[in-house]
């Protein structure tokens, strides 16, 4: 069987006064998972942890995020994280630029087909 996408969100989170690169894909992370409910899996009978969490990050500066913490961040599933160019940086006078990221989150599962009939 061939896991199917059956989860798609989008979040954004920021770190307005630290340029911490880390602290703002995190809170992009928990911006989006708290708009989703793995409501499908308890009600498949799905086993939590075969699924499979594709995470993308953009960030202006990619090398600076931590994806070791990003991929602990989830309790169950495979976890892959890429980081990417993408998100914005906001010059700040006499200060860190506050940073803003972006995440996609992709839930992949193998979900059983329907018996016709």
């Amino acid at each position: 069987m061939t896991a199917k996408r059956v989860i798609l969100e989008m979040g954004s989170g920021n770190d307005l006064h630290g340029g911490d690169y880390t602290k703002a894909a995190l809170r992009a992370i928990e911006d989006a998972v708290h708009h989703s409910s793995l409501a499908l899996f308890r009600s498949l009978g799905l086993d939590l942890a075969t699924m499979e969490i594709e995470t993308t990050i953009g960030v202006a500066r990619p090398e600076r995020v931590d994806a070791e913490r990003i991929r602990r961040v989830f309790p169950y599933g495979r976890v892959s994280v890429r980081v990417v160019k993408g998100g914005l940086d906001v010059p700040r006078e006499g200060g860190e630029d506050a940073v803003i990221a972006s995440a996609a989150i992709a839930v992949r599962a193998e979900v059983p087909q329907a018996s016709p009939g």
